[in-house]
């Protein structure tokens, strides 16, 4: 007697915090943006929900896998969720002129255009994030956090050269992700996969 293994519900924790983190990203941007950026308060609020969103990241990809809860939206839409967060937040920056647009527009382009890319290279299978994929979030948050925080002008290099870092595994994983696409799909080969 053959046992097959029930795929797990797309309505479970793990995609319930993936989608929570999602929900943060317009109340970091509200915060974020108030007084201009410039009111320290509001800043650490800021912070405070950036940095909740990020764990939540870590703590939804934990119970996916421990708790057998992988699933195809998790693998699609926990890169949104990331993206969303971190397009926010850079744009968020470069508005109030702390970080300088093309820093901004080339991580949106790259993250974008991946996005799009891995939704349509679905069919011939799921794309997901590896490990330079996982680094470059993290240096990226990293960066961000540092720089969404009002700290001491000291701590300001500290933080650009994380974001150089961040900018850096953006667009080397990037180009990895384009390299991944190319083999997935020579792959399987040249039939149609819906046939």
């Amino acid at each position: 007697m053959s046992t097959t293994t029930k795929a797990p519900s797309n309505w479970n924790i793990a995609n319930a915090l993936t989608l929570l983190r999602i929900a943060l990203v317009p109340l970091f941007a509200f915060l974020m943006l108030h007084g201009d950026g410039q009111e320290t308060s509001w800043r650490i609020g800021a912070a405070v929900v950036f940095a909740a969103a990020i764990i939540t990241d870590r703590i939804d990809g934990d119970l996916a896998r421990n708790w057998g809860l992988v699933t195809d939206l998790g693998k699609i839409a926990d890169p949104i969720a990331d993206k969303a967060l971190i397009g926010a937040a850079l744009i968020a920056l470069s508005l109030i002129g702390e970080l300088w647009w093309w820093v901004t527009g080339l991580v949106l382009f790259r993250e974008l255009g991946i996005t799009v890319m891995r939704f349509f290279m679905i069919r011939y299978g799921v794309m997901a994030a590896g490990r330079g994929g996982k680094a470059k979030t993290v240096a990226q948050s990293v960066a961000i956090l540092l720089m969404v925080c009002p700290l001491p002008a000291v701590v300001e290099p500290v933080a650009y050269v994380c974001m150089a870092v961040a900018v850096g595994l953006t667009l080397v994983t990037g180009l990895d992700y384009v390299a991944q696409a190319v083999r997935l799909r020579r792959s399987s080969g040249t039939s149609d996969p819906a046939a």
